[in-house]
């Protein structure tokens, strides 16, 4: 039997092929899901002066120097959120702030699982740079809001 070990340094490699990139994030570095698209091209308006982007209902976020969801934002960082209609707004990789039932503090972590169990759907979630995921079930009325968008 033979067997091919293939080893990409992919940093110094950028001209992989999209598709291809996909399969080595998955397998090898084990990417994360992708939060939900909310926002279409055409609420996106660039002008010679300024940038707007229409969003019903948005809201203005910022963070405590936490470090759970480093790189991709920290303290400093500027955030715009919405609130979700229902359980089903809410998905896999999306950024979620909920109100904690442990601390009571508002908390701003990645969806990683949605499940069932007795009382209903719960959402686990889990800080991009920490180890383990929250050590509580979700639920939608905890949520305050989903993360659509980081403005650095």
């Amino acid at each position: 039997m033979l067997f091919i070990a293939l080893a990409i340094d992919k940093a110094n490699n950028r001209t992989l092929e999209k598709p291809f990139n996909d399969v080595i994030d998955k397998f090898v570095y084990g990417a994360k899901p992708y939060p939900k698209d909310r926002i279409s091209e055409e609420q996106i308006k660039i002008y010679p002066d300024k940038v707007v982007i229409q969003i019903k209902d948005a809201k203005y976020a910022s963070f405590a120097d936490t470090h759970s969801e480093e790189p991709f934002f920290g303290k400093g960082s500027n955030a715009i959120q919405i609130t979700p209609v229902s359980a089903e707004d809410i998905q896999v990789g999306d950024i979620i702030s909920y109100r904690s039932t442990l601390t009571n503090e508002i908390i701003i972590h990645r969806v990683i699982s949605i499940k069932n169990d007795e009382k209903g759907l719960y959402y686990t979630v889990k800080g991009d740079n920490n180890n383990e995921p929250d050590p509580e079930k979700v639920r939608f009325s905890r949520v305050r809001s989903v993360l659509v968008g980081v403005i650095y």
